[in-house]
């Protein structure tokens, strides 16, 4: 039932833009795309492995950064893609893999610092808009795109199923529920997390190629914005962590209110993200795809019971 309803959703996407020809309505699929392999590879790191990055915008902007240069003097896009994503890797092993060091907190806050470094090291270094060549701009248009970017998004989930019900990914698993118990018994908790880490980084820089593919001009620093860093964990706590579905489900969420909200109240939808969020992490820890078998039931039980009470 489950890989039929897949199949046909595969489907629908394939043949969305046969049937809608709205510029708008496609480049808002591709954001939405780009928000859930964000979403997926930082939940690949932070929920499956428990190792919380505030720096995965960094990750995000190299891919970003080597996809756009690259692609801009003549590398064909399926070549400039995933070089942008070995660079972000690149960027995880020697930074990222010496913050595995630290310990609690300090993890995530060195993974911020690291993102804040490339957001201004990129700023003063790019400071002119990239803007795309007359040939470029002549050749553009958004089906391509859409194609490449479902694509995408199709791989990282993939990747990121098979990859978690593996033997390395019953390993990450074990490290997030006790490192020490998991080094107590023979893994080896610095390659299985370097693996999430690489595997992470990769997507989020492919993640970063398809928005730097996506648009036509913008500054370079646009994807380094610390707001990516913050974006991924917050539409996968949305969502609920820990699962597949739960990126997709809080990026569609996301997408949907901040054009709705961005829209009506401008700035002022940022603090009603921040509300919510504290709501689901208070009420709904498991995320929105806990209801079903949390808040629901309890109300299911509790109707039952009036009925009986009556």
């Amino acid at each position: 039932m489950k890989k039929g309803l897949l199949i046909l959703l595969i489907v629908f996407l394939i043949s969305l833009p046969l049937v809608v020809r709205s510029q708008y309505i496609l480049s808002l699929m591709i954001t939405l795309f780009i928000y859930v392999v964000l979403a997926e590879s930082w939940n690949l790191l932070g929920g499956y492995t428990g190792q919380v990055s505030l720096g995965h915008g960094a990750f995000f902007g190299v891919g970003a950064l080597v996809t756009r240069l690259l692609w801009l003097n003549q590398i064909p896009i399926f070549l400039s893609l995933p070089l942008g994503g070995l660079g972000a890797a690149l960027l995880a092993v020697i930074v990222g893999v010496p913050c595995f060091r630290m310990r609690s907190a300090y993890f995530p806050i060195g993974t911020l610092a690291l993102s804040m470094i490339a957001l201004l090291t990129v700023s003063n270094l790019f400071i002119a808009a990239g803007a795309l060549s007359p040939a470029l701009l002549k050749s553009y248009e958004i089906f391509s795109r859409y194609y490449l970017a479902l694509f995408i998004v199709l791989l990282a989930i993939i990747s990121i199923h098979y990859l978690v019900r593996s033997r390395p990914g019953l390993a990450i698993v074990a490290i997030r529920d006790n490192e020490k118990a998991a080094a107590a018994i023979g893994i080896k908790t610095l390659k299985y997390k370097t693996l999430a880490l690489l595997t992470s980084t990769f997507l989020a820089g492919l993640a970063g190629g398809i928005y730097a593919y996506q648009h036509v001009s913008y500054y370079y620093d646009a994807p380094f914005d610390l707001t990516w860093s913050f974006t991924a964990p917050l539409t996968t706590f949305i969502g609920g962590i820990s699962t597949i579905a739960g990126p997709i489900v809080g990026s569609i969420c996301f997408l949907a209110l901040s054009e709705i909200f961005a829209v009506k109240l401008g700035q002022v939808h940022v603090l009603i993200f921040g509300f919510c969020f504290i709501l689901i992490v208070l009420f709904l820890p498991g995320g929105l795809l806990s209801m079903k078998i949390g808040p629901l039931k309890n109300i299911g039980k509790k109707m039952e019971k009036a009925k009986v009470d009556s």
